[in-house]
């Protein structure tokens, strides 16, 4: 059955909203946008231990917003920003109606302070 007025949103879209949900999440991401790094190397800012960070990566990979390699003894990650455009893509469906409420709200504000004017006028 066709939903008729419904985006259709990737699979995993559900995963990168959950992933993306957690600041610490989106910490370890940004990071990553600087470059690979290994879990030790994303650990080191926050207070929490090294396992705690690897579930995060795993959280992550399953979302599809980061890989990670095998490199000797390190599994650097990477962050795959294809996956993260799904979700960027998905909320720019709603630029429109976001444009057309802050219009109105422009609206209302301009005609609220018109009136306060003639008030104070009279």
């Amino acid at each position: 059955m066709e939903q008729i007025g419904y985006m259709t949103a990737p699979p995993n879209l559900d995963a990168i909203f959950s992933a993306l949900a957690d600041g610490t999440r989106r910490d370890i991401l940004s990071r990553l946008a600087e470059g690979q790094a290994s879990v030790t190397e994303l650990a080191a800012p926050f207070k929490i231990s090294q396992p705690a960070v690897s579930k995060h990566l795993k959280v992550l990979e399953r979302a599809g917003l980061i890989e990670r390699d095998v490199d000797e003894q390190r599994r650097p990650a990477r962050l795959r920003a294809e996956n993260m455009a799904a979700a960027v893509d998905w909320l720019a469906n709603f630029k429109e109606f976001w444009g057309k409420s802050f219009e109105q709200l422009d609206d209302l504000l301009i005609e609220l302070k018109q009136s306060e004017a003639k008030d104070k006028n009279l």
